[in-house]
């Protein structure tokens, strides 16, 4: 269930940050309210990238074998 909130905030962080940029592109913004998204974006750039940085740390975890890490190419369409 953990490893579902944390997708789940993951997913909801990286759309958070796609509508800040939409707004922030769009011009609309007055200069307080875009400094105040820019700092949200900042927020929100830097969970997403933590969150990466688990994920790619279970992974090397997972690949581990023998004390040693075994590198394997990523492969999507290869089954699990």
């Amino acid at each position: 269930m953990a490893r579902k909130k944390a997708a789940l905030d993951f997913e909801q962080s990286l759309t958070d940050l796609q509508n800040l940029v939409e707004r922030l592109e769009s011009g609309e913004l007055s200069l307080e309210d875009s400094l105040t998204a820019f700092e949200q974006g900042i927020r929100l750039t830097r969970d997403c990238q933590a969150a990466l940085t688990q994920a790619e740390q279970k992974v090397q975890i997972l690949l581990e074998r023998d004390g040693e890490l075994e590198q394997a190419p990523f492969d999507a369409e290869r089954p699990a």
